[in-house]
């Protein structure tokens, strides 16, 4: 059994001590369409801090009390020939959560040092899955893991201690945690131990935190990079070099990491680093509004208002403007632009922005 085989996306939490990690502004797309003052992509004032998924029970066996919460799945695991077949992480990727905990259960009554299975307990008991929430059992089932040679759980339990969640908080321990998993090559725990170096201000951290980056980068974790991405936009602790910039900034963006998207958009606009492509620009813009990013969001309408990369379209113009505006980035020079609406045109786009902000 493999810990990669969690099916859950890994949770985010932004830690102030961390601020370290800051996005590009968008000076360069303000040469051609004035930008908003604000953050250029979510999250700005502070990066984000990539957390495993998280769980936990402290003893072995069937004889432990569980809780199940009401309709909660279950049901016989499937049959297989396959003896390698894996039912109880196959349960959990199915949903099926009750499942997975007396599967992984069964597993630990014959092997108590089975650690794949401590780490699925940890993972349900953590997330509230198919037993109550309980992150103190969970740390303590993470620590059995970890002590076993689980880097994930390594991980996991290092951030819970950073974080001070189902255990004391401790700083130290929990870097010690990351160091652990970040050396047997875990890709979140080299990632938040990259974040946490480029805060010391020391320049040998500054450099580790570059190869730790690129570690997580090369195993697709979108927020390194996206995160590798600035440091190569910034020049900071690598040349400046805004075509490797483009190129993270698309791989994240790929891989599902909104900041990435939004970055790589703008880079794309104004051909920095990548051939410019204001068409193709729009596109990604549009995407990541879509997926509701307020910066995207505003960048989208002032592009319907310019007829930049698309059709001018000053309706289209005005629903993204509001739905940046419900989020908080209002923009003086669209209020501007669009002023010349009339009552039917300003119903209209009312009615598209309501439909994308959904129920």
């Amino acid at each position: 059994m493999r810990n990669s085989r969690f099916a859950a996306p890994p949770r985010l939490a932004a830690l102030a001590l961390l601020g370290a990690v800051s996005l590009a502004a968008v000076p360069a797309m303000a040469r051609s369409i004035p930008a908003p003052a604000g953050p250029s992509s979510p999250g700005a004032a502070s990066p984000t801090i990539v957390l495993p998924n998280a769980g936990a029970a402290n003893t072995f066996g069937s004889s432990q009390a569980t809780q199940t919460l009401p309709g909660a799945a279950s049901l016989p695991p499937a049959p297989s020939n396959d003896p390698n077949a894996d039912l109880a992480y196959g349960a959990y990727q199915r949903g099926f959560y009750v499942t997975a905990f007396r599967e992984a259960t069964k597993r630990l009554e014959k092997n108590k040092t089975d650690f794949p299975a401590m780490t699925l307990l940890a993972e349900l008991y953590s997330q509230g899955l198919g037993v109550r929430q309980d992150p103190a059992r969970a740390a303590e089932w993470y620590r059995l893991a970890a002590n076993l040679g689980d880097p994930h759980a390594a991980a996991t339990l290092g951030m819970m201690q950073i974080e001070g969640r189902g255990v004391p908080k401790d700083l130290g321990a929990g870097r010690a945690l990351l160091e652990k998993a970040a050396a047997r090559a875990d890709a979140t725990a080299s990632y938040n131990l990259a974040l946490i170096l480029l805060g010391t201000g020391v320049a040998a951290d500054l450099t580790r935190s570059v190869e730790l980056l690129r570690q997580a980068a090369h195993q697709e974790l979108a927020p390194a990079q996206h995160a590798l991405g600035v440091l190569y936009l910034q020049g900071r602790g690598v040349a400046k070099d805004t075509t490797k910039a483009a190129g993270w900034f698309r791989r994240a963006a790929d891989n599902g990491d909104l900041a990435g998207e939004v970055e790589f958009s703008i880079l794309l606009f104004n051909g920095e680093g990548v051939p410019k492509d204001e068409a193709r620009a729009a596109r990604y813009f549009r995407h990541a509004a879509f997926r509701g990013n307020a910066v995207a969001q505003n960048r989208v309408a002032r592009l319907y208002a310019s007829g930049r990369g698309v059709p001018k379209n000053l309706v289209e113009a005005a629903a993204w403007d509001m739905a940046a505006r419900a989020q908080g980035l209002s923009d003086a020079w669209l209020t501007q632009a669009l002023s010349g609406l009339n009552a039917e045109e300003k119903a209209r786009a009312e009615r598209l922005a309501a439909d994308r902000a959904g129920p």
